[in-house]
């Protein structure tokens, strides 16, 4: 029995260790598709982007754990079956129930690993990933010199090279507008080389120019009085250099401390003390709006707390205003329309608030629903994987990847789309989180009942022949009248 069981999990191991790295490896390329244009030409130093790669790889955890547990229990099963090994464990006395329960054993540990990585280290890995990819997508592009366009990146300053050299370095025909007076016209360089290299700090890159004029408005400012002597300065220069502060394309490290509040950076402790703080501040302006509506209801409806005022004695309530006194009435029906727009105006903008705070609330009480799905997805998957692949007896990457990648579509679409459907508030947050376990679970029970049956689930001989049964039973039952008739 031990011999078999070290047996079927070594045959278990192997390939959920390649088919994780695999999807890990795509969906870390298509996750670097997606920000290709925010990573490349910023000079981003290299423990940064591995720093982001490693945040991505632990974030994709909860897309391809379940995918290759379900990829790598159809592999496994599927290749002892074409090998007829596990015809030769059942001939020995152990059913297929007994040769699994190591697996669910191993499934039930990287399950309840998953659950406490959702719950405890996900939420630090998610706040760190969205400070870090906030400042990436936020830093500047490296100071980068086209022919013929201007450049504006560097603060205060436009420059435009005709032409460069192939290193970069070395740029002709140059035009650099100073704006740090605010004028774009009132201090103009032009030069017909400039070189450029950084300083010793990397703080500063300095360009230096060789053969070129400055033209400077050098009027004061807000000078009132006209001097034609002091309109233009023209300096002619041999060799100058100019430096330009480069501390605007440097990374700036946000606080992380500003994303704290976003309900995937949550454990499931603060997540439930969100969602009951939520549904008090929700509870209190469902009680702001009843008071003041109470407040103008009219006196005459029977659900007006009268309290110590006494209702009017009024026999014929359709027509109210003919009780009121005709020099009042003007006042009385201003009064009546004032009221009812303060209480429109009010409402309009608790509903608002109103509206916000229900769909946090909606969100909270997603995510924490999605810590104990990611657990149960892992069983659900591995319960739908280890029976298929018994039954359809085809091992490798040819049959069990197709059909593994069937089954996980369709369990990420009803995922996808019943999440969707809780966040709109179409369905509660518990059927959208739990909607693809539920409807896949009944899938599950039944490959496993037919695995352990020994059932020819995709055998299609056996279809061709129940088709050719019920085909005879059908000539046999209807010839018969036709040729009578």
């Amino acid at each position: 029995m031990k011999k078999i069981h070290i047996l079927i999990l070594q045959a278990f191991i192997r390939p959920f260790i390649v088919t994780f790295c695999i999807v890990m490896f795509v969906l870390l390329m298509l996750f670097l598709f997606k920000y290709i244009d925010d990573l490349i030409g910023k000079g981003l130093e290299w423990h940064v982007i591995l720093e982001l790669i490693g945040y991505q790889c632990a974030v994709q955890l909860s897309m391809a754990l379940p995918l290759s547990m379900l990829l790598s229990s159809i592999m496994t099963f599927g290749n002892l079956g074409e090998s007829y090994e596990l015809v030769a464990i059942k001939a020995a006395g152990v059913s297929l129930r007994k040769a699994m329960a190591p697996l669910f054993i191993l499934v039930g540990i990287f399950a309840g690993s998953s659950f406490l990585f959702s719950d405890y280290t996900l939420p630090v890995v998610n706040l760190k990933m969205g400070s870090l990819l906030w400042d990436v997508t936020k830093k500047k592009a490296d100071f980068l010199i086209k022919p013929g366009i201007f450049n504006s990146s560097i603060p205060n300053y436009s420059i435009r090279a005709k032409n460069k050299s192939k290193d970069g370095k070395e740029l002709y025909n140059l035009t650099i507008y100073n704006q740090t007076n605010g004028s774009s016209g009132s201090n103009v360089l032009m030069a017909d080389t400039g070189y450029m290299y950084n300083s010793r700090d990397q703080n500063y890159l300095i360009l230096k120019l060789i053969n070129g004029v400055q033209y400077q408005d050098s009027r004061k400012q807000n000078a009132t009085n006209y001097d034609p002597r002091q309109q233009f300065t023209r300096f002619y220069f041999r060799e100058t250099e100019t430096k330009f502060d480069m501390s605007a394309f440097d990374m700036k490290r946000t606080d992380e401390n500003l994303f704290k509040g976003h309900h995937q950076m949550m454990n499931l402790r603060q997540l439930k003390l969100k969602s009951d703080t939520t549904q008090m501040q929700i509870d209190s302006i469902a009680l702001a709006n009843a008071a003041e509506l109470k407040s103008h209801v009219l006196f005459t409806s029977p659900y007006y707390n009268t309290g110590a005022m006494q209702r009017a004695k009024i026999k014929d309530t359709t027509d109210i205003i003919s009780y009121i006194p005709l020099e009042n009435r003007r006042s009385v029906i201003n009064s009546a329309i004032s009221s009812l727009q303060m209480f429109r105006d009010a409402t309009f903008i608790r509903g608002s608030t109103y509206k916000e705070l229900v769909d946090k609330d909606i969100k909270y009480d997603v995510e924490w629903h999605r810590k104990f799905t990611l657990a149960v997805s892992c069983l659900l998957l591995f319960a739908i994987g280890a029976p298929l692949g018994a039954i359809v007896r085809k091992g490798g990457l040819g049959a069990p990847v197709v059909m593994s990648i069937i089954f996980f579509l369709i369990y990420h679409i009803i995922s996808t789309v019943a999440e969707k459907s809780a966040k709109d508030g179409a369905i509660t947050p518990f059927w959208g989180m739990w909607m693809a376990i539920i409807v896949l679970a009944p899938l599950a029970a039944f490959l496993t009942y037919k695995s352990t049956t020994d059932s020819t689930l995709f055998d299609s001989a056996q279809y061709k022949l129940k088709a050719e049964r019920a085909w005879e039973w059908v000539k046999s039952k209807f010839g018969g009248k036709k040729l009578r008739a």
